[in-house]
């Protein structure tokens, strides 16, 4: 069972490992709350470690259907973040797995030299662009920390829980991926 800081008024996490036993009770209504404060997150650390939106949306889905069917064997040993992200990996190396044996889609050059022609100079979206093709280069264990660490704010403990490492392996990720980032973006700076 959670332990909360403060006894008197539950943290989200403490709500969540609740909604979570409700749902493993049958409370379908539980369900719907944990998605409503869980949806955007993960959509947008998917959205990160895979560039591409229909992507994001798809793996959260699958993430939510996995965290409805884990309801009934979760038992609450940490933070329910770092379970939620521990699911969330899990679908992102499945999804990886799948592309690296599915063949590339065909993309028709005459598409994409109209669509540079129509856009307007927004050095903004070069960025991005920049910066996911940076992180498309990181190790998955270094994405998967520095994601998790920046965009989601989860601690070290947290992160190494969600990654079944230590916490010295993931600091050492985190610097590594943060140099790598630096380097590759510096042109940017």
């Amino acid at each position: 069972m959670l332990q909360s800081s403060t006894p008197a008024s539950p943290t989200t996490t403490d709500i969540d490992s609740v909604c979570l036993r409700a749902l493993a009770a049958g409370d379908q209504a539980a369900f719907a709350d944990i998605v409503g404060r869980w949806q955007s997150r993960l959509l947008n650390f998917f959205y990160r470690a895979t560039g591409n939106r229909a992507d994001a949306e798809d793996l959260t889905q699958e993430t939510f259907v996995e965290l409805h069917r884990a309801a009934s064997r979760y038992q609450a040993q940490g933070s329910f973040q770092a379970f939620v992200f521990t699911l969330a990996r899990r679908r992102l190396i499945d999804s990886y797995r799948k592309k690296s044996r599915r063949p590339l889609d065909f993309v028709d050059p005459t598409t994409q030299l109209m669509q540079n022609q129509t856009e307007p100079l927004d050095h903004s979206s070069e960025i991005e662009e920049a910066f996911h093709r940076a992180l498309t280069t990181l190790p998955q264990n270094q994405r998967s920390a520095i994601l998790m660490r920046q965009q989601q704010q989860l601690s070290y403990e947290e992160i190494a829980q969600a990654l079944e490492t230590s916490v010295s392996s993931v600091k050492t990720w985190i610097h590594r991926a943060r140099t790598h980032l630096r380097e590759e973006l510096k042109d940017f700076a």
